[in-house]
């Protein structure tokens, strides 16, 4: 499993939306649906700025795409979903990184 953050932003309809279902209702529904597609819910956050979501998930590469495509394509939030990675992750990157010549040199 692997670690995301998404960030997710209501547009008017969804707002409405949560506002008349209730926050800790969303909540619950969010972290339902993250199980049903073999996911956890780390941790979920509202707040109000840039973003009216933050959720951090633990799952596995295709759960977090599914969950995108569902959410993004519904019309009512937009998702903007991070996949973070471990020092152990970025060393075995590291140590698999290729030569590489930028453009023009």
């Amino acid at each position: 499993m692997a670690k995301f953050l998404i960030h997710g932003k209501y547009t008017q309809a969804g707002f409405q939306g949560v506002v008349k279902e209730g926050f800790g209702a969303r909540e619950a529904y969010i972290r339902t649906l993250m199980e049903a597609v073999g996911g956890k819910v780390e941790a979920f956050y509202f707040a109000y700025g840039q973003d009216d979501v933050i959720v951090l998930i633990d799952a596995d590469a295709s759960a977090a795409g599914a969950i995108s495509l569902a959410v993004n394509q519904s019309g009512s939030v937009e998702l903007s979903t991070t996949p973070l990675l471990t020092a152990a992750e970025m060393d075995e990157a590291r140590a698999k990184m290729p030569d590489y010549r930028a453009p023009g040199v």
